[in-house]
């Protein structure tokens, strides 16, 4: 759960530090506070978006921290390299460059990353949640999440990557005549053109180095012969093959007079070996050295083929080559395609049975699943107020898609005696705050979150409801740590931590704190909320009854 989250200079926030309890915590304040700046600091920890237009103004950073408790060990961890803690601290700096750091138990990760730990560590529902069960298309996954379907879906999946994969090879070999034949001329006057060159891999590159060879081939000789000479001497000039030979001799006589002198005689004559050796190498490389102009202008003509080629089929032999054996099996395709349309048409109806298969037994599970999701949904609404409501999820069968053959509608109707329409034709602000709440309590029943927050989803609930509304939130806070922005003081008042968001001004500059409420303080707080700025002893004492409650 969330124990601590400090957060400095975040907007209007300058410094803060809360500490959040198990069970039920509420944050309450006057409009504009600031509690959804806590809300967005909690987000950003989470790995979710920070903009630097967050960072309060006139400052470089802003930065969030928070520490986890009892955190259960998970794969994250190992995968990214960062060390388990069941104490686990979170930390993220957003800087006016846009710069993000990010670090779990002081280890740096990227946000992605730090995305799919949050996930797992806080579930956030916002009044956007709300509008989203408004949209069809996320209703499927909905219900996806409450079955606990995912080796089905995972098993579906597979099957229908397989169909779509052979359907594309089919599309791509399917053609009228007329682009069949053009296609295949193409590819054999290709085909011969590359052929005709006959091309060796490498080529290209052995050619440019021998015409560099050729071209400075005055050059190479003029310093070759110049060698040459250095080391077997010329008409006036003792070469240094020949000195080092007398120098062995002169050294070799010393040793008949003392041993002394072995290795420095030693050591010369391996000199004059490698110096011979030398010479004989840069002599014989003289002597092949050969070239002349008709080799040179055949290499120009046989570089031309290859550069007119390279424009067209590759940088280099190799792959105009590799582009040879693609082109002739493009044409075996094409020439052998309705034998090979046969065979992928076979293989074909074998997937998509298999797929159909898999989509069919998925469909199976979601209806068995909708059946139950629809009872917790109505038993879960009953207990929020909403006694005759019906609920039910409406199935529509499709052909194959990516997820399944199945489309998914939530129909309801408040009121007896209604027929079931669309969830967005028939639900109120109140309805579907409440059906939202049903149904997020039913999907955490399936996760394991530890914390839940609730970012002013009682708006448009009042009287009767809004307190089976707090009741329900109470009840969830058993088993779930619950954080809650509200502006309802039934919410409050059945709150085991409260916390106050209140803002001032000092010296010109606005500033947002945040403190925990003792029995006094929320007495005020929910004595202002119900009776706004006039706090009277009527309103104090209603406030003391609700918190009596």
């Amino acid at each position: 759960m969330l124990s601590l989250l400090h957060i400095e200079n975040i907007a209007v926030i300058e410094r803060a530090d809360i500490a959040f309890n198990p069970g039920f915590n509420v944050l309450t304040g006057e409009t504009g506070a600031g509690k959804s700046i806590v809300i967005d600091a909690i987000s950003a920890i989470l790995g979710e978006r920070a903009y630097r237009d967050m960072i309060r103004t006139g400052e470089g950073k802003a930065s969030v921290r928070a520490v986890f408790t009892g955190v259960p060990e998970c794969s994250w961890f190992a995968d990214n390299g960062v060390p388990y803690d069941p104490e686990t601290v979170i930390s993220r700096e957003v800087y006016l460059d846009g710069k993000n750091v990010c670090r779990v138990n002081g280890t740096l990760v990227s946000v992605s990353i730090l995305r799919k730990l949050g996930i797992q560590l806080i579930n956030i529902h916002g009044q956007h949640d709300s509008a989203s069960l408004f949209d069809e298309e996320n209703h499927l996954a909905f219900l996806d999440a409450f079955a606990d379907n995912e080796g089905l879906r995972e098993d579906y999946g597979e099957k229908y990557a397989a169909v779509a994969r052979l359907r594309k090879e089919i599309d791509s070999l399917t053609m009228d005549e007329s682009e069949k034949l053009r296609r295949m001329e193409t590819l054999k006057y290709q085909i011969a053109e590359i052929e005709k060159a006959e091309l060796e891999p490498g080529e290209d590159e052995a050619l440019e180095e021998r015409r560099k060879l050729l071209q400075n081939a005055e050059k190479l000789s003029s310093g070759l012969n110049e060698a040459a000479e250095c080391l077997y001497g010329g008409d006036d000039t003792d070469g240094a093959s020949g000195l080092m030979a007398q120098a062995e001799y002169a050294l070799g006589r010393l040793l008949r007079f003392s041993d002394s002198f072995s290795g420095l005689h030693d050591r010369v004559a391996d000199l004059m070996y490698q110096v011979q050796d030398v010479a004989e190498e840069v002599r014989d490389t003289r002597d092949s050295l050969n070239y002349s102009a008709d080799e040179l202008e055949q290499i120009e003509e046989r570089l031309d083929t290859i550069h007119k080629l390279r424009r067209k089929y590759g940088v280099t032999c190799q792959d105009i080559l590799d582009y040879l054996d693609k082109a002739k099996k493009e044409l075996d395709e094409i020439e052998f395609a309705d034998d090979h349309l046969e065979r992928l048409k076979g293989k074909l109806q074998k997937a998509e049975k298999a797929a159909w298969d898999a989509a069919l037994a998925l469909r199976e599970n979601r209806k068995q699943s909708a059946d139950a999701l629809s009872k917790r949904i109505l038993t879960e609404l009953s207990q929020l107020d909403m006694p005759k409501v019906q609920f039910s999820c409406q199935f529509r069968e499709l052909e194959l898609t990516a997820s399944g053959a199945d489309a998914v509608a939530f129909y309801m109707t408040a009121n007896a005696g209604e027929a079931l329409k669309p969830l967005s034709k028939v639900a109120s602000g109140g309805e579907l705050a409440r059906i939202m709440l049903a149904m997020k309590n039913v999907l955490a029943e399936k996760d394991q979150v530890a914390t839940l927050i609730f970012d002013e989803v009682d708006t448009g609930v009042s009287g009767r409801a809004a307190q089976k509304v707090a009741e329900k939130l109470r009840s969830v806070a058993a088993h779930k740590q619950v954080l809650c922005v509200t502006h309802l003081p039934q919410l409050a008042a059945l709150a085991t931590t409260h916390l106050l968001i209140a803002k001032s001004e000092r010296q010109g500059r606005t500033y947002t704190t945040v403190t925990p409420l003792d029995f006094e303080g929320r007495k005020r707080e929910l004595a202002r909320i119900m009776g706004g700025a006039s706090i009277t002893e009527t309103t104090l004492k209603s406030a003391e009854e609700m918190l009596g409650m």
